[in-house]
């Protein structure tokens, strides 16, 4: 927990720097190439004591390195260091077996998240229900159709017949969340509103186009080398 803690002060202190817009100018001047404080100054038309104030606020933020020219001694350089913006994504899920997402009865939202993230990420992955239906909602096959992903009409389950111990439990229900309070319990939860519920092919692709943007983001936290 303390080393935890220690990352997100890190992290904090990052922010807060780039938090300024004279800050961040020197950052996205500094992204491609080094620059001494006076060259910045002339790049940015800035006052160089508030380049130099700006400089120091980013160097104890870890962001900024400055090094001595091997020619001239008596001018130096600024280095962006590009690890400590690294610092900045989205925290790593450790220790994640299988992903499987789970929502009331496993026709459609959760059978959408399994196949895109199938389809992102080409690693394993399952889906399952509280309640399960006998079939997939046709409105999520149509769906599946037209984004070319890979989804069983048929292949509907119950959450104890699918979740193993080191699986990576995603609810992407409000009432699968709130029920899994048991030894299944989600370790995200992924508030989507129930298309079935409208029943439109308008809100089923609402629910897919959600859906991808939250895979999108998860896949880098829980792949080693990010999405495949």
């Amino acid at each position: 927990m303390d080393a935890e803690l220690s990352s997100i002060s890190a992290r904090a202190r990052i922010h807060a720097a780039l938090g300024d817009p004279a800050r961040l100018a020197i950052v996205d001047a500094l992204t491609l190439g080094d620059a001494s404080p006076g060259e910045i100054a002339h790049t940015l038309d800035m006052a160089t004591n508030l380049v130099a104030h700006h400089v120091r606020v980013l160097t104890d933020a870890g962001l900024v390195i400055k090094g001595r020219s091997e020619g001239d001694r008596r001018r130096a350089y600024l280095r962006l260091r590009p690890e400590a913006l690294a610092a900045l994504a989205t925290p790593r899920l450790i220790g994640v077996g299988r992903v499987v997402f789970v929502c009331t009865h496993n026709s459609a939202r959760s059978q959408l998240a399994a196949a895109l993230w199938k389809q992102r990420t080409h690693s394993e992955v399952a889906s399952a229900g509280t309640k399960p239906a006998t079939r997939v909602h046709p409105r999520a096959v149509a769906v599946a159709h037209r984004h070319h992903l890979d989804l069983d009409p048929t292949g509907t389950a119950h959450v104890t017949d699918v979740v193993r111990r080191d699986d990576l439990v995603i609810a992407v229900c409000d009432n699968a969340h709130e029920e899994l309070t048991g030894p299944v319990r989600p370790r995200l939860h992924w508030s989507i509103p129930d298309p079935v519920r409208v029943d439109t092919d308008e809100a089923f692709e609402a629910a897919y186009a959600d859906l991808a943007d939250r895979v999108d983001r998860l896949a880098p936290a829980v792949l080693s080398e990010g999405p495949r």
